[in-house]
């Protein structure tokens, strides 16, 4: 293993330099401790590091999904492996982020081929050398004037689409990607949106940093001493640690990158409230219902706050799954946390049976199990629950619509039959 062997060369230069005597053992057990107390472990990892280019396609890694949507290696049939190479974490770490970047632009073209989603830009009056971001849309999300479904999910790396990468890469596309919940909706005569509520930032490669000036600068501690002479002294004193450290320290440098924010949508809060003022409350639905997996549970409870007498005049109810919203901490007031009570339902991870009462301190809403412990996994767990939630809220809508309309008629029928006599 290389880390041992890495190990190993430190101790034999200790043992070395330990059988030394004089003045050179002084200066050579000095170089050590300075290499010891530079020395990251993790940097030794990167001496025999292979080159941080990985391939552009899931062909060219070689995996595929197959008809179960279970990610495969075409030649062998295995899952995906992240220890590629052994020994060299931060290699394989950029390996399975290349692949997770190739996961997302698929997860992309099936929304478009397969879901028939259209892509709409960010902000809605981009330029054309501004950052962008965007989100999806089904053909009647706008014009659907019954039922609408919004996706919203959690913070990290994952894209619009996506409930957890991990789960695509190493479950099933079914349970990682938010394709379940677009297609059975569709079915269902819902139009669906989309969110992509970590589409924040444009990354741009810094441009290199000038080179420095080679005219000599006078020292401070020693004005009249020539340049010369001084870089000469410094070299001679610093040699014997150089040498020490230079040959175990040889990382591979990644580009620096700076992040330029996307106008109106730099966070999570921020994109939810926008897609909301320019998309979600210009739509023809009559019923709005959200779905929010851990941080978009805590984006739309900031929708609500901002938008408290819209949203509940258009949401219908809300799905949260491992929400990690904070009602005291996000001082949502008390007419939302009543609101919440009655038109929210989080789905948490538990070790109790599926929909099984879980007891919370927070008085914002209910809160059930979703059969699962792993947080990534509440979203799919729950999926039928979810549904059913949905039914059971627009059927309680239409009943009470109904009641609403024939009280109206009896009040208008009397006044007609009043006014006859």
């Amino acid at each position: 293993m290389r880390f041992n062997y890495h190990i190993c060369i430190l101790i034999g230069l200790w043992i070395n330099m330990a059988q030394l005597g004089g003045q050179e053992e002084k200066e050579k057990t000095t170089a050590l401790k300075d290499l010891l107390s530079r020395i990251d472990l993790d940097e030794l990892m990167k001496k025999d590091e292979p080159p941080l280019t990985f391939p552009k396609t899931l062909e060219e890694f070689e995996y595929a999904f197959n008809e179960k949507g279970q990610l495969r290696h075409i030649k062998t049939g295995e899952p995906f492996v992240f220890n590629y190479r052994e020994d060299l974490h931060r290699w394989n770490q950029k390996r399975y982020e290349a692949l997770g970047e190739i996961i997302t632009q698929h997860v992309y073209e099936l929304l478009e081929k397969d879901c028939n989603m259209t892509k709409k830009i960010l902000p809605v009056d981009a330029t054309d050398d501004e950052p962008k971001s965007f989100i999806y849309l089904s053909e009647d999300a706008l014009t659907n004037q019954d039922r609408l479904l919004v996706l919203v999910q959690g913070s990290g790396v994952v894209r619009a689409g996506q409930w957890a990468r991990r789960l695509i890469i190493n479950e099933d596309m079914n349970s990682g990607s938010q394709i379940p919940f677009i297609t059975h909706a569709m079915k269902e005569g819902y139009g669906v949106m989309v969110l992509n509520p970590n589409e924040n930032f444009l990354e741009v490669e810094k441009p290199p940093a000038p080179a420095p000036d080679p005219t000599p600068q006078a020292s401070p501690d020693g004005p009249d001493e020539p340049a010369e002479k001084r870089e000469r002294k410094e070299e001679k004193e610093t040699k014997k640690k150089r040498d020490f450290y230079e040959k175990y320290r040889n990382p591979q440098k990644e580009r620096e990158t700076e992040l330029i924010p996307i106008r109106e949508n730099s966070s999570s809060e921020e994109h939810t409230v926008y897609v909301w003022d320019h998309f979600i409350s210009k739509s023809a639905a009559k019923n709005i219902f959200f779905v929010a997996h851990s941080y978009g549970g805590l984006s739309f409870v900031e929708l609500m706050i901002q938008k408290e007498a819209e949203v509940k005049n258009r949401v219908c109810a809300v799905a949260m799954t491992d929400s990690v919203h904070n009602v005291w901490h996000q001082e949502a007031g008390r007419s939302i946390q009543e609101w919440m009570q009655e038109h929210c339902c989080n789905w948490v991870s538990s070790t109790q049976p599926l929909d099984s009462p879980v007891e919370t301190m927070l008085s914002d809403c209910p809160r059930v199990s979703a059969g699962t412990e792993r947080h990534e996994l509440t979203s799919w767990s729950s999926f039928h629950s979810i549904f059913k939630f949905f039914d059971d809220t627009l059927l309680q809508a239409q009943d009470t619509d109904s009641r609403s309309a024939a009280t109206v008629t009896r009040r208008s029928s009397n006044r007609i039959k009043h006014e006859e006599f």
